[in-house]
């Protein structure tokens, strides 16, 4: 059971769905508020945002609630069938609903349960609300995100959020295996900064504190992005031999013969020089030409890309990354990602479309042995939609 809200909990489910889970999404009657966000208004207005059609497809809604006692009681009687139960509200929330840990294991045994929660179950912040932006500044990646010149960034998209249900998914893949009732506290900002270590490693072994560095690689130079004649292209000569290549496809054995870089050591000591004595060379030729130069060089190189152009390289469209899945009212069709592997040369696909609000609330509750006089006295009274 997917009982949670906007992205790091649905996303969770939503992996675990391409793994082949079925998943049944659990909503309140006003729904996901991921329902109401994206950049289509109108779509929005229909409780199918873009946002909520992102990571939801395969899912089976069924929209209780669960502050009624009825309502209480179609969750145990999913619970029943279920081997796990994922949310995302805040510590405590679900215990006093009566629909904790204990509540569920005491019905299902084994279950497992994960709670996704910006800061985790126990500890002095357990309570604070947690937005992506949040974590992300509380985490320390804002603080070394951008560089000397710049104020603190947040990356781009909702990097924590998404860190945060894949470790949830990961988690919960591990524990089905257990065969017994696990019980998984997952807080997006320890998922966060485990992601983080090299950078925490540094700090904790060798007391360097992590800087805003950029767009430099602070392990090795030249690493970073460089200045062409018409843009920006990424070279990673991290090892001696690149270096070599490098400043062979270059043309320039001055470089080499520099006593500021004859070794990797004081190639990072004088990034900033050598930088700009590499990019006087790059400014010379587009960066077509230096990415053909360097691919037969073997140099690790690429171009900065946008997401659109990202998402139009022949390498991501012939193996299948993003899917168009058929809909119903108000969007027609919708193109969705997937994950970030092939599963025996196959790519992993939603079972289903996305559905509405609340859409399988009456097949769920017929399976579950409801009949249909029961199931609209459940609609009068509020207790589902």
């Amino acid at each position: 059971m997917d009982v949670t809200n906007v992205l790091s909990g649905p996303f969770c489910g939503y992996q675990l769905g391409l793994l082949g889970a079925e998943i049944i999404k659990v909503e309140a009657p006003d729904g996901d508020l991921a329902r109401q966000l994206g950049a289509n208004a109108h779509w929005n207005n229909e409780r199918m945002g873009i946002s909520f059609l992102a990571q939801n497809a395969g899912k089976r809604s069924i929209a209780i609630n669960l502050k009624t006692d009825d309502g209480k009681q179609i969750f145990k009687d999913l619970l029943k069938s279920s081997d796990a139960v994922i949310e995302n509200f805040r510590p405590g929330v679900m215990d006093r609903l009566g629909l904790g840990f204990e509540a569920c294991r005491s019905i299902k045994d084994p279950i497992i349960y994960c709670a996704i929660s910006g800061f985790g179950q126990e500890g002095p912040l357990k309570d604070n609300p947690a937005y992506d932006q949040i974590i992300q500044g509380m985490s320390g990646v804002m603080d070394i995100t951008g560089d000397t010149m710049t104020p603190p960034y947040r990356v781009g998209y909702p990097i924590a959020d998404t860190i945060g249900g894949l470790t949830a998914a990961l988690a919960v893949s591990a524990a089905l295996h257990q065969k017994t009732s696990q019980y998984i506290d997952v807080s997006m900002l320890e998922s966060v900064l485990t992601t983080m270590g090299w950078a925490v490693s540094n700090l904790l072994m060798n007391h360097n504190e992590p800087t805003r560095v950029g767009n430099e690689n602070m392990t090795s130079a030249p690493s970073g992005a460089f200045k062409t004649q018409d843009g920006l292209i990424n070279i990673a000569a991290n090892q001696d031999r690149q270096w070599e290549q490098l400043v062979t496809v270059l043309e320039a054995p001055e470089l080499n013969e520099n006593p500021l870089y004859q070794s990797r050591e004081l190639r990072k000591e004088n990034r900033y020089t050598l930088k700009s004595d590499i990019e006087k060379i790059l400014m010379n030729r587009s960066t077509t030409e230096w990415l053909d130069r360097l691919s037969t060089a073997n140099i690790p190189a690429g171009s900065v890309l946008s997401v659109k152009e990202s998402l139009e390289l022949q390498q991501v469209r012939e193996r299948e990354f993003t899917l168009a899945l058929d809909q119903t009212h108000p969007v027609e069709r919708i193109d969705v990602v997937t994950n970030g592997f092939l599963l025996n040369q196959k790519r992993l696909k939603p079972a289903s479309r996305v559905e509405t609000l609340g859409e399988s609330t009456d097949s769920i509750l017929q399976e579950l042995g409801y009949d249909s006089n029961r199931i609209q006295e459940l609609k009068n009274e509020g207790s589902i939609r």
